[in-house]
């Protein structure tokens, strides 16, 4: 099988409103939810892939040759790559009925940890979602981050437990979810979170807490206030907020206000290629988190489906490093990409 292969085979199974595009840019699924799509005219979605195609690579072969080194070290792991499955929940609703959550889960994060990677896991109005996430991150050995909606604060205390239970490494919330429909106008309360209540959050298990959703410099010092071991810069992938700028457009100021706190930042939002994940590193990122084309990825080949994948994002990641001059993910810098946008 080939990544063309997956494609194909996806296309067949993901139902109408997910077409596996050859370029996953947001414009064919542009406002379709329940789908894959963006909130509004889906100017967010389609924006974030743009932003990166418009950062050039600056080639520079006078350097010391070698293969280059992509491991990646966050929270004491060391990965084989600096990128990560983005969370994703409800995909028989969104994507088609051949996966639920357990068996979707099940394969992304069992295929994730063995191909050197961890994969964020989805959270939605089923418990189940997070039940069946938190336990496939358990049976791969803690190897994932299970990432919570900002229900109120008693159901997140029950879904932290769940974590606590996966053994994870990390724990999320993507505090960008107020956005979404099904968490307004809910008894008790879910939402936005003050610094207070996050920092509550925070403190809830002895573990790295990642504040997912953070697409401004005050966000992000709100987010280290409350005790965020990282932030990932991310807009939801356009679902919560239409005419929002593109995360590869805050990525660099946010970096540079928390440069030397010790919150790692991290990065999602139309990242598709290994090449992609070169320039969100040369911007100042930590890592990177993709999400659709995982999805993709599971649909069109299960576990063989993620291998492919996984393998094409080195791969790209490491030419780049290399007709860059870097050896390391460290001497990615900035003088390496050239913003022409």
């Amino acid at each position: 099988m080939t990544y063309t292969d997956v494609l194909e085979n996806a296309r067949a199974c993901l139902g109408d409103t997910c077409k596996a595009c050859p370029i996953c840019n947001g414009v064919a699924c542009r406002n379709r939810i329940p789908g894959p799509g963006a909130k509004g005219v889906g100017d967010t979605a389609i924006r974030n892939y743009n932003k990166w195609a418009d950062i050039r690579l600056n080639m520079d072969t006078i350097c010391e040759g070698g293969a280059p080194d992509t491991t990646c070290q966050l929270f004491g792991r060391t990965f084989r790559y600096p990128f990560f499955a983005g969370p994703v929940g409800a995909v028989n609703l969104h994507y088609s009925e051949a996966y639920n959550d357990m068996t979707y889960n099940d394969v992304l994060v069992r295929s994730c940890a063995a191909g050197g990677i961890a994969a964020f896991t989805g959270d939605g109005t089923d418990p189940n979602v997070m039940t069946q996430a938190t336990q496939a991150i358990a049976a791969a050995g803690g190897c994932g981050v299970p990432t919570i909606k900002p229900w109120d604060m008693d159901t997140i205390r029950a879904k932290m437990e769940q974590a606590r239970q996966s053994g994870c490494f990390a724990v999320a919330m993507d505090i960008d979810a107020a956005g979404l429909p099904f968490l307004k106008d809910r008894n008790p309360p879910a939402g936005s979170k003050s610094v207070e209540q996050l920092g509550q959050i925070a403190r809830m298990l002895d573990k790295p807490f990642i504040v997912k959703g953070v697409m401004t410099v005050k966000g992000a010092l709100k987010a280290q206030q409350a005790g965020a071991a990282a932030v990932v810069v991310s807009n939801h992938g356009g679902r919560v907020l239409d005419q929002c700028p593109a995360t590869a457009e805050v990525l660099p100021e946010i970096v540079a206000a928390l440069q030397g706190s010790g919150t790692a930042v991290l990065v999602d939002g139309g990242i598709r290629t290994g090449t992609d994940v070169f320039k969100a590193l040369a911007l100042g990122a930590k890592g990177v988190l993709i999400a659709r084309p995982f999805v993709t990825a599971v649909y069109g080949g299960g576990e063989e489906g993620v291998r492919l994948y996984i393998q094409k994002l080195g791969a790209e990641l490491a030419d780049a490093m290399q007709m860059c001059g870097a050896r390391t993910l460290t001497q990615i810098t900035p003088d390496m990409v050239r913003i022409c946008g």
